[in-house]
């Protein structure tokens, strides 16, 4: 289901279609309309230093870009190694149902093996049943931790 398609890293000309992206998942995901100039100035920032966060992108088979993933990393004092988490995933909805979260997530949790990170991990909203079913059939499972915040 997914011939055609090519994973690379994300590049800075990437930038405008991963900030649309990314205001995008927001809106599917959690119905939130996030700042276009924040989510720009995050994309950007993490395009210029991969220690922030590491983007992906599929190209389709006419070479526009189809999805994309990004992760960063989070050292764990426990266990003395990373723990990579999956920061963003979109897919176009016209490439959707095309297997593109299952390459985009095999390829990330190979590089992140490769890495010798410790596990791979995730956050979904809560009301997000769809990517919940998905990131379960991924091989995730619910972790038990809670997710707290103090907003700054």
């Amino acid at each position: 289901m997914t011939s055609g398609y090519t994973i690379r890293p994300g590049v800075k000309a990437d930038a405008d279609i991963l900030v649309e992206f990314t205001l995008r998942e927001a809106e599917d995901a959690e119905g939130v309309r996030l700042d276009p100039a924040r989510v720009q100035r995050g994309v950007t920032a993490a395009l210029d230093d991969s220690r922030l966060a590491q983007y992906w992108v599929a190209t389709g088979p006419g070479g526009g870009i189809a999805a994309s993933i990004s992760t960063l990393k989070e050292w764990s004092n426990f266990h003395g190694g990373y723990y990579w988490w999956v920061q963003s995933l979109f897919v176009a909805p016209d490439h959707r149902g095309s297997g593109l979260v299952d390459l985009l997530m095999d390829h990330v949790a190979r590089q992140a093996a490769a890495a010798g990170a410790l596990d791979l991990r995730l956050y979904a909203h809560r009301d997000n049943e769809r990517a919940r079913r998905v990131y379960l059939r991924r091989g995730f499972s619910d972790a038990p931790y809670v997710l707290m915040r103090r907003r700054l």
